[in-house]
């Protein structure tokens, strides 16, 4: 055996589990396919709230613990990618929204319909390298290497955070991709977030303040695997951000990023099986659509709680 603890996945659910596992004392070692910073998890806007995320009964839980621990990252930006920033989300009311939000300091009701809060944005490259750097701090290592089968991982304990790669290794044929298109501009002195996103419609219309860019937003293009940005699109989404706040159609575009969301039918699977060779235990961590980020620390307790309750 390689280790106590194989977490198959190097993006922000499979790092966030990992550290997780390490600070319960366990040895852990990251096999992901793509180095952390070429995940999709790399090209997220990644502000924190439920978006596209099922199922809505558990979300509420993984949700909020995860927002304690950005609240507490918060105090040193720098080092986490993590900053507490004020924004609105337009077109929501308190009201339509779960019991979840009754607990997230700040929320208000404006007079017109939309929210108003101070929430995590996390400036996912920095984060990444972060938490990277945590689990090496705590004796854990990442490799890049590819998982065809989960018989070959030499471990006692395997978690899968494999995201869309899910589909093939489980296989899982619930999963789906949702294309998320974004464009980089100069930040032409927007200090505050924006979103108005409904989670039925292919598009949206979003802005993010992070350090040296403004991310604007957005796409969710169910089942289109496209990695590569489209310019008419592109073109689209400036426009609409610039009906918000017209200086943005005069910034300089930065560049482009394209990611695909993994959402699963009927919501994140977040429980255990035995290995496929009866020796040990496969626990799934996967399908969070556009909330990994919101759901990560909570839902990487519960995989630590499942690990260490079957280690004693």
């Amino acid at each position: 055996m390689s280790g106590d603890v194989i977490v198959v996945g190097g993006g922000v659910i499979g790092l966030t589990t990992a550290v997780t596992l390490a600070g319960h004392g366990l040895r852990v070692r990251v096999w992901t396919r793509d180095a952390p910073g070429d995940t999709t998890s790399a090209v997220a806007g990644a502000l924190w709230w439920p978006y596209r995320i099922e199922p809505a009964e558990r979300v509420g839980a993984w949700a909020l613990a995860s927002l304690r621990v950005y609240e507490r990252l918060a105090a040193d930006p720098g080092a986490t990618g993590v900053r507490m920033v004020a924004g609105v989300h337009a077109e929501t009311e308190l009201g339509s929204l779960g019991s979840w939000a009754g607990e997230v300091p700040g929320l208000r009701q404006l007079p017109s319909r939309g929210l108003a809060a101070r929430l995590p944005l996390v400036d996912m490259p920095v984060h990444l390298a972060w938490l990277r750097a945590r689990l090496e701090a705590a004796g854990g290592v990442v490799e890049t290497r590819a998982v065809s089968t989960f018989a070959e991982v030499p471990a006692p304990v395997v978690v899968n955070c494999a995201g869309l790669g899910a589909r093939e290794l489980v296989p899982d044929g619930g999963l789906r991709p949702v294309r998320g298109q974004l464009v980089l501009v100069e930040n032409p002195g927007v200090e505050e977030w924006f979103v108005a996103a409904d989670a039925s419609a292919s598009t949206a219309t979003y802005f993010f303040p992070q350090p040296g860019r403004l991310v604007l937003g957005g796409t969710a293009e169910e089942g289109d695997w496209r990695t590569g940005p489209d310019a008419g699109t592109a073109a689209a989404i400036v426009a609409r951000c610039a009906r918000i706040r017209p200086e943005i159609g005069r910034a300089r575009v930065l560049g482009h990023r394209v990611g695909l969301r993994p959402v699963r039918s009927g919501g994140v699977r977040l429980a255990a099986e035995p290995l496929p060779d009866g020796g040990g235990v496969l626990l799934h961590n996967y399908g969070h659509g556009g909330a990994g980020v919101t759901v990560a620390w909570g839902c990487a307790e519960e995989v630590a709680g499942l690990v260490t309750r079957g280690t004693r």
